[in-house]
């Protein structure tokens, strides 16, 4: 009986780089017509691997020597001195190092891995792949040839079913994930309730910024911010040493720019679901989701490209030319060009998807989870005492920005993202009533939080002069602000009358889609529908 054609890929990465890595081997396997399954190692139930007849296991080494985050839990368990010397004598394996040689403790965890995985009976392939950041070409040049000599071993082990051949690189295979645009079939569902819990990365808080000061001089080289957040009735439980994550997003402009080149609609809602059953999304995603805020706050548009992000393109590519050049950066002999094109001089994703426009426009939206890397949180180390600021954590920020060769300055996305937040851009009133001296509600509250910075108040005094002033018309006035809200992502909420008020608001947030926006009056309507459906325009009326 032939033995069963399944593979396990594992891995454990703290930057995406092993995630990537893994995946790539996952198709490698999938065109070898294996059945494979490609998952985090903390997200795979260890008890199992006892059953694999087949694995490889990718793992990044982190710090002094410490395994990634995401494969913490796998490694203790791992190295229980009860476990039996024959535990995984079942398993063929192979294991990939990730690591910096410029570090003492160069691509431990992968050298530890694989001697416990010796000590359980397990049965390696190949010696490992030490994968070395240092190097010009970095990790694909010891992992490249130690790739191939794995599927020749592998083949000789698993040989391909009778009449059936290794896929094409030119096969683009299914996605790993489902899309489904609620347009599409009249879905009007709202997104469900987050879980409640401390927060994490499923579970953000949105802190306010409280400050962002300079806290180098104008002259300095360096741009350092001091920057305080409001943290008070999160949970959060600071203690010295500990690290704020904090979750980025991607310039207006990047947003408005990629969904030009990839022809989306921000505003289209869609759900997604893995395609394979009991496997998980690579990040938490609000269901539904809009594409707007699918590219602005989780998909990477800063980070220089994979070489993954390449062999996707080049087989999703319509245009000969460019999809020779693409399939050229993903081969083993283009790496050398590859890294002069992308990696030496740190061209953004965005930037190479605007030097291949042909293939921008073709890219379908169920494939943005396999195309692009995932926006990861950053650390800071907190600068701050919990004692001395309670509900409070302050953070020091390097903001980062350095030229290459390209004309466009390089920057760091979080860093920037942090140093462009404005204490003073809070929130905008637009209040309407009679007169500002019988039924202004909340007048010294809304003065109080203007003085503070956390509010702009643009009042309507309908009866303080001889010609009717209402909300609507301090709209009209400042229709580039609203716009400019608008555009980066701003939630509308409007309180009031039933009788005439939602008519003339709306007709008024219509005006500023046509004006500021050069948008047709049916363009404009449909654009504030997508805001109401996406609920960024909310209504509570009465009569």
């Amino acid at each position: 009986m032939a033995p069963p054609r399944r593979l396990l890929v594992l891995f454990g990465s703290q930057s995406g780089t092993a995630e990537d890595l893994a995946q790539r081997i996952g198709r490698q396997a999938a065109r070898r017509r294996f059945r494979v399954r490609v998952s985090a190692l903390d997200d795979y139930p260890v008890a199992k691997l006892i059953e694999e007849p087949l694995a490889i296991f990718v793992c990044a080494t982190t710090g002094q020597g410490d395994p990634p985050d995401n494969m913490k839990n796998f490694w203790r368990f791992l190295f229980r001195k009860k476990l039996p010397a024959t535990s995984l004598s079942r398993l063929d394996y192979g294991v990939v190092g990730l690591g910096d040689s410029a570090y003492p403790k160069f691509n431990f965890v992968a050298k530890k891995l694989h001697k416990r995985l010796v000590q359980l009976g397990g049965c390696p392939l190949l010696p490992p792949a030490l994968g070395d950041d240092q190097h010009d070409l970095g990790p694909d040049a010891a992992v490249d040839p130690w790739l191939a000599d794995l599927w020749e071993k592998i083949l000789a082990l698993y040989p391909l079913p009778a009449g059936l051949d290794i896929l094409s690189p030119d096969v683009v295979l299914p996605s790993r994930f489902t899309f489904r645009f609620l347009d599409d079939d009249g879905d009007q569902s709202e997104p469900p309730e987050p879980e409640p819990g401390p927060p994490c990365e499923a579970r953000p808080f949105l802190a306010r910024v409280l400050t962002n000061q300079r806290v180098t001089s104008q002259s300095h080289f360096q741009d350092v911010r001091l920057i305080e957040l409001d943290v008070a009735g999160s949970g959060i439980q600071a203690a010295a040493g500990d690290v704020a994550m904090v979750a980025p997003s991607n310039a207006p402009e990047d947003v408005a720019l990629f969904c030009r080149l990839l022809n989306l609609d921000p505003e289209r809602r869609f759900v997604v679901q893995p395609a394979e059953e009991g496997a998980a999304l690579p990040f938490p995603l609000p269901q539904p989701c809009t594409l707007g805020r699918l590219v602005e706050q989780h998909l990477d548009l800063a980070r220089t490209p994979r070489r993954s992000f390449f062999e996707l393109a080049a087989q999703l590519s319509p245009d000969a030319r460019e999809r020779e050049k693409l399939a050229e950066f993903a081969s083993a002999p283009g790496q050398e060009e590859l890294y002069a094109y992308c990696h030496r001089v740190r061209r953004t994703t965005l930037e190479v998807l605007r030097d291949f426009p042909r293939t921008a426009s073709a890219l379908p939206c169920r494939l943005l989870l396999d195309l692009l890397p995932r926006t990861r949180a950053r650390s800071f180390s907190l600068a701050s005492s919990p004692q001395a600021l309670p509900g409070r954590i302050q953070i020091l920020v390097a903001v980062v920005r350095y030229r290459t060769r390209l004309a466009k300055p390089r920057t760091g996305l979080c860093s920037n993202w942090l140093a462009s937040l404005d204490p003073a851009q809070g929130n905008f009133l637009f209040f309407g009533c009679r007169h500002q001296s019988h039924d202004f509600y909340f007048q010294d509250e809304w003065a109080e939080l203007s003085a503070r910075g956390f509010l702009s108040v643009f009042p309507a005094f309908s009866r303080d002069q001889d010609e009717k002033v209402y909300v609507q018309h301090r709209i009209l006035e400042n229709q580039a602000l609203v716009w400019d809200l608008v555009q980066r992502g701003a939630w509308i909420y409007l309180a009031g009358s039933a009788k005439e008020v939602p008519d003339a608001v709306a007709a008024a947030l219509r005006a500023v889609f046509q004006s500021q926006g050069a948008m047709t009056a049916t363009e404009a309507a449909d654009f504030l529908a997508a805001l109401e459906r996406a609920g960024r325009f909310q209504s509570e009326t009465w009569s």
